[in-house]
């Protein structure tokens, strides 16, 4: 499946120089659909230089000229939706119509940012005397590092390399070694597109080492991460030891507080599709559900009968809705997380086990259990899995304080038909994205990040293209010839 990528090193896909190779599994049938290459010292010095060489001539660029190839590069992923959709599909087990909306998505992030690389506007400060002049030019940062995760393969780099792109960055992106072939995909189009040799290189292999041996590198000076708050934590360790800027996209555990006045019917609805999105494995999946006592059945009754309605199975079929968990390990720790709700108090009300019709597969049915005590192990560890803990309350002071319990602060959610009394509750919550009456939070127009130990930084918007840019002051004394 991957016999044509590799490692891309000045614009050309290369075996590992020691031969050696990683396998890649499907979720969905546990097969081998191919394998990648496993670099090592020898080919992070390759990756580097070419992205060295590929910097100085991609700054030297006029954006406007960065941004044609950019547009070009999201014109070609959109042309090439279907193809990129099932490399996604086998490699993560996503329902196809998962997959083509992402892969759309990586593509809106390159023509946000082409659009973004023409507005990096500096600053002219007014100086106290004639003859100065005082202003403020922003300059690339340097070679830039991406280090993305599994879960959106497609989006998750793209987010990182059209930001770094449009500032005047090269940048090296390492893609997550269970879904490597979205991100070769993703690189293909761009070289398509005209991106000259070495503006991104790609490389795969056992991931902590590479991660160590290409912070430690003095040529890169950017480290973006999506990943786990414990793996951000080893990062921005590595980070400091070179004074590497950083922005860490990290987990989350994001609350949904459905307040009296809100619809139950049509909050549950839209709560549920968010939840078993990408089979729960998404850092802003609403995942601690407090409903208002007084409309807990309807909402229970309305959750439920939309869960009944999805079809789990591989997301290259036809019909399905749901695909796998990405490794028997995580359905094994979902499985946990749910048994030990139910032995604190919870109320199993539908899934709960592996699905009976499929044999093979990393599969877990959509779990809803209602009930749920704080107490539970799901109520505070991120379970990154398609199950739905439902609590309740009573008081809005109380709610809002059991939401921000938790130290993760990425993404929070708000139903309720009270303006003031939605306002006043996303004004209140710790996250650095609310959705109000809404699910939806992730676009190339919205800057995405948390607070808290769920990171720091922004991507997409007008502010993802900052910490890829380094302001410079400039005092300039006139001095007449």
């Amino acid at each position: 499946m991957f016999t044509k990528f590799g490692l891309l090193i000045d614009n050309e896909w290369r075996p590992a120089q020691s031969g050696k190779t990683m396998p890649v599994l499907a979720p969905a049938t546990e097969e081998e659909i191919g394998t990648v290459p496993s670099a090592d010292s020898a080919d992070v010095a390759a990756v580097l230089d070419s992205a060295a060489r590929g910097f100085a001539v991609w700054k030297a660029m006029p954006a406007w000229e960065r941004a044609k190839i950019m547009r070009k590069a999201a014109d070609l992923i959109r042309e090439r939706n279907e193809d990129i959709a099932r490399f996604m599909s086998a490699e993560t087990g996503k329902p196809l119509a998962e997959a083509r909306g992402e892969t759309n998505s990586a593509a809106d992030q390159f023509e946000w940012y082409a659009e973004e690389a023409k507005r990096v506007y500096g600053q002219i400060i007014p100086a106290r005397a004639a003859d100065q002049r005082l202003s403020v030019t922003y300059q690339p940062v340097g070679v830039c590092l991406s280090l993305s995760a599994w879960n959106f393969p497609a989006l998750l780099p793209s987010r990182k390399i059209a930001a770094a792109l449009a500032a005047g960055c090269s940048i090296v992106a390492r893609p997550a070694s269970e879904a490597p072939g979205s991100c070769f995909k993703i690189a293909e189009a761009l070289v398509d597109a005209g991106l000259p040799p070495g503006v991104v290189t790609v490389i795969t292999g056992p991931s902590s080492k590479l991660a160590a041996e290409l912070i430690a590198s003095p040529v890169i000076r950017k480290v973006s991460l999506t990943g786990s708050v414990a793996v951000g934590k080893k990062v921005l360790a590595q980070c400091a030891e070179g004074i590497k800027r950083a922005s860490m996209e990290l987990g989350g555990h994001a609350p949904v507080i459905v307040h009296r006045d809100a619809d139950p019917t049509a909050s549950a609805r839209a709560a549920a599709m968010a939840k078993f999105r990408n089979t729960g494995q998404v850092c802003i999946s609403p995942t601690r559900f407090y409903v208002h006592e007084s409309i807990k059945a309807p909402f229970e009754a309305a959750f439920v009968d939309y869960v009944k309605g999805i079809v789990v199975g591989d997301g290259l079929k036809d019909g399905v809705t749901m695909g796998p968990m990405i490794r028997g390990s995580a359905v094994d720790a979902a499985l946990e997380l749910a048994d030990d709700a139910v032995a604190k108090g919870g109320r199993l009300l539908h899934g709960g086990r592996r699905p009976a019709h499929l044999n093979k597969g990393y599969f877990l049915e959509p779990t809803v259990i209602a009930d749920v005590p704080d107490d539970a192990c799901i109520m505070v560890e991120e379970p990154f899995a398609p199950i739905a803990p439902l609590a309740t309350f009573v008081d809005e002071d109380e709610v809002i304080e059991r939401a921000n319990a938790l130290p993760f602060g990425l993404a929070a959610y708000v139903f309720s038909n009270d303006a003031e009394r939605a306002q006043h509750t996303a004004d209140r919550i710790e996250a650095g994205m609310v959705g109000v009456n809404e699910m939806l939070l992730a676009a190339a127009e919205i800057p995405f990040g948390g607070v808290k130990e769920s990171g720091y930084g922004r991507e997409g918007g007008s502010l993802g293209i900052k910490d890829y840019l380094e302001p410079k002051f400039i005092r300039h004394k006139l001095i007449k010839a």
